[in-house]
């Protein structure tokens, strides 16, 4: 095996176990440190040493860590590797079996054309005087890969928009995982450029058939000088669920009969 490969299964294995001989507070087994928001807030950060750790796929789940489409540059999956991400972006949910979202598929060149439509756009936009920031333009330029998620819903009578919505949303985070697995950086983005009519308008985007774009997923390779990755605050899991008997009693019913009349 090469050099690289062993570097890579020893880092692995060393988050690995790390994870598995961490325990505090029996909130998470994961090594972390805790945040306290300014609102009061309580969560963790993970150590960076065990962020998008890859030997296990819970693991993984649970230390993944986006990295920032600034610092996201070439290469980007080759065409194979593609392929496998994006049948990964469509195993998802889905009701009904509507398939209620669809892929437009941005390469390095298209990416800069983009970007010049963006920037073209941002200047009119400017120049009206909303402000609104560059980065989307700056980040499109450099990305050598975008994968832009289109939500899409239909009427039906069992399954409302809502749940279509979800299912695209899950497309989204299927695509975001599925690079990180295979070892890309990738950032799920939205911003001015995924509301813009103009924007909406030049990518195909049918609005007026409950067409919406769900994020702009960009796919590529950390800048080799961009500072260690670092987490960010992350709620404890427990501090946001309730069991249902405190949600409604040991009983399991509300202090009225269902029916609305006096017990």
């Amino acid at each position: 095996m090469p050099l690289c490969g062993l570097l890579r299964l020893a880092a692995a294995s060393l988050a690995s176990s790390a994870i598995c001989n961490h325990m505090e507070n029996g909130m998470t087994d994961l090594p972390h440190k805790l945040i306290i928001s300014k609102r009061g807030k309580r969560g963790f950060e993970l150590e960076p040493e065990v962020l998008n750790t890859r030997s296990d796929i819970l693991d993984f789940l649970r230390t993944r860590r986006s990295v920032v489409s600034p610092e996201i540059v070439p290469p980007g999956p080759d065409e194979a590797m593609l392929a496998r991400i994006m049948e990964a972006a469509c195993r998802v949910p889905d009701h009904g079996k509507l398939t209620p979202w669809r892929f437009i598929l941005f390469r390095a060149e298209d990416c800069k054309r983009f970007a010049d439509f963006l920037r073209r756009r941002w200047q009119a936009l400017t120049e009206d005087g909303k402000e609104l920031l560059e980065r989307p333009i700056l980040v499109t330029q450099q990305a050598p890969l975008i994968v832009t998620v289109i939500s899409r819903v239909m009427d039906h009578p069992k399954i409302p928009h809502w749940e279509q919505r979800l299912s695209a949303g899950a497309a989204c985070h299927n695509l975001l995982l599925a690079a990180q697995a295979a070892g890309y950086a990738a950032h799920w983005r939205t911003g001015w450029p995924a509301y813009d009519e103009e924007v909406l308008r030049h990518l195909g985007v049918d609005t007026a058939a409950g067409e919406r774009v769900a994020g702009f997923i960009h796919i590529g390779t950390r800048r080799d000088d961009a500072p260690p990755l670092t987490d960010r605050r992350r709620p404890f899991w427990q501090d946001l669920a309730m069991t249902y008997e405190e949600v409604c009693g040991a009983t399991g019913e509300d202090s009225e009969s269902l029916d609305g009349d006096e017990a």
